[in-house]
């Protein structure tokens, strides 16, 4: 007589119907492993907070790192971050990125830099991990064909055709007309792709009054721009037109006070650099009325002033408009990943990569359309303002319907 089979305990029951349900998502070509990690986002965050785009990075930084207790309250979404630092460097940016893969990171965020941003759009393509591209403008990022690279921030025709469409309005609303321009670029990845986008869009933009009589180029980690605003200086042009990063815009300007060449102002069509914080401390009243034209957050979105409040928390007496286009970006990559993951419900490459394809967020902070990706994974519509230093801060003075001055064009230290 066969003894009766004793009843299974609940616990005993719940480990075979764990295991069964492990077995058929393995079937399905779901590991189980991927199930297991959904409840949490790890997001992978490459940022260049060493070297000399140092400052840069660590403005960034504290826009992720505000990220996943404000995406907590907005979406429910526990998001955990994996930080590492490029240290300004492509090759460090490169095994950086396979590091933060290797050790389970779920999507990519990052890095700023054009230069090391292809480097890792090319390891998240090879080993199939998304990535979410904060700031980085060069073109071919987005022209590669790649199915897990997505940027929400402008290219560098973007920039350029917003940034000189700017400088126009400028004079217009200051009732100026500058006849010459001289034009300075940084000579790397994203200074190269501007000054490309510069020279085939001038000849379009039969609306602006001036023209460029010479262009000059520099290394962004030069000490001494001493020759290139000389030869600037030389061609006795209206006003400088300049492409740069943070501390060769501070060389520069420094230089330009030590040759008391006093242009009308200084516009940038595009770039970082005079609008950060690091910027005002070092040169102080030489500062002021610089104008850079770039992608900016929105002063009278919502969304800005929740990211706000979050950021006076974790940075108390730091003051937002000198991080706001930095943290605004970056706080709106990992936003992305986080929606996706939610709408996905898994942390599985493709099937987190398909559901950022297709995001669409209107309740955003940084000015322009809703977030929508193209086929190519570029978010198109971003908007810019013309964002004047004055008084001690970074200004928007345009478009008008988001100025909180005037623009102020040519400026005091003109002809002084």
């Amino acid at each position: 007589m066969t003894a009766p089979s004793k009843p299974r305990s609940p616990v005993r029951r719940r480990v075979i119907q764990a295991a069964a349900a492990s077995a058929a998502l393995t079937t399905l070509g779901f590991p189980a492993i991927v199930r297991a990690q959904s409840k949490r986002l790890k997001v992978g965050v490459l940022l260049p907070r060493s070297g000399y785009q140092g400052f840069i990075g660590q403005s960034c930084q504290k826009g992720a790192d505000l990220a996943p207790g404000v995406i907590k309250q907005m979406l429910g979404v526990d998001v955990e971050l994996m930080n590492a630092d490029t240290e300004t460097n492509v090759d460090v940016a490169r095994t950086r990125a396979e590091r933060l893969i290797q050790e389970g990171a779920n999507v990519l965020v990052g890095a700023f830099d054009s230069g090391q941003t292809v480097a890792i759009a090319q390891v998240a393509e090879q080993r199939g991990t998304p990535l979410v591209i904060n700031i980085a403008a060069a073109p071919q990022i987005t022209e590669q064909g790649y199915k897990f690279v997505f940027r929400n921030f402008q290219t560098a025709r973007d920039i350029v055709g917003n940034g000189l469409r700017l400088t126009g309005d400028l004079f217009h609303a200051t009732n100026t007309v500058p006849r010459t321009a001289v034009f300075m670029h940084v000579n790397d990845t994203f200074g190269t792709a501007v000054s490309r986008g510069i020279a085939a869009a001038m000849p379009h933009m039969t609306q602006l009054p001036f023209k460029i009589v010479d262009t000059i180029s520099y290394d962004p980690a030069a000490r001494d721009l001493t020759v290139e605003v000389s030869k600037a200086k030389a061609s006795n042009a209206d006003f400088l037109m300049l492409v740069c990063r943070l501390n060769d815009a501070i060389a520069l300007r420094r230089e330009m006070v030590k040759q008391r060449w006093n242009p009308m102002g200084i516009i940038s069509p595009g770039s970082p650099g005079m609008y950060e914080e690091q910027y005002f401390k070092t040169l102080g009243k030489f500062s002021e009325y610089s104008i850079s034209n770039v992608p900016w957050y929105n002063p009278r979105a919502e969304l800005t002033h929740v990211v706000e409040k979050a950021f006076q928390k974790q940075n108390p007496g730091e003051k937002f408009p000198f991080h706001g286009l930095n943290v605004g970006f970056t706080f709106e990559a990992i936003m992305i990943a986080a929606d996706a993951f939610k709408r996905a419900g898994s942390t599985d490459p493709k099937t987190l990569a398909d559901a950022i394809r297709q995001t669409n967020i209107p309740r955003k902070m940084m000015l322009g359309a809703p977030i929508k990706f193209n086929a190519k994974g570029q978010v198109e519509g971003i908007g810019s303002a013309c964002v004047q230093n004055l008084k001690g801060l970074p200004t928007v003075v345009l478009p008008a319907d988001a100025a909180t001055a005037k623009p102020v064009f040519p400026a005091p230290y003109y002809k002084a």
